[in-house]
């Protein structure tokens, strides 16, 4: 809501009324038309398609882990904006952009990203797609376990 972007927010996820009214209540983001909760779209084709024709993604967990969503959208989204906790960089690397929870700091990155050319998100996108072809195939992910459960058996 902070950032000068036109474009519209369309934020996928279950949420229920509850939660919707609460953040109304402290967001006000009802009054900015560029953000739309769409629910939860279920159908992969479908969230495949949305990835790949959506201007950028948005990454904003904190919880560690390795998160399928933010592999699939490193796959398919040119321009990956995650919110800067070790293990989204260890997962993207040099491929994305990073924003804090520090206020204003995802709005400046919104106004920033905006002003890159065309080439340069192309760029990003076809790096974030060769780190995920070259660490993310269910290929080299069996491999990592089988080295890893073999070396425990010995």
């Amino acid at each position: 809501m902070k950032s000068n972007s036109e474009k519209d927010l369309a934020i996928i996820t279950n949420v229920n009324d509850k939660f919707l009214n609460e953040l109304e209540q402290k967001l006000h983001f009802k009054s900015d038309k560029r953000i739309k909760f769409v629910g939860t779209v279920y159908d992969q084709e479908l969230l495949k398609k949305i990835r790949e024709n959506a201007y950028a993604y948005f990454h904003g967990h904190t919880v560690g882990g390795t998160n399928p969503s933010l592999i699939e959208a490193l796959g398919s989204t040119d321009l990956n904006l995650l919110v800067d906790v070790n293990f989204n960089k260890e997962v993207a690397e040099d491929c994305a952009l990073y924003w804090s929870r520090d206020s204003g700091n995802l709005a400046n990155l919104l106004d920033k990203a905006e002003q890159m050319s065309a080439d340069e998100i192309a760029e990003l996108g076809r790096r974030a797609k060769k780190c995920v072809a070259e660490k993310y195939t269910w290929k080299i992910i069996c491999r990592k376990y089988e080295k890893i459960f073999t070396e425990k058996s010995k």
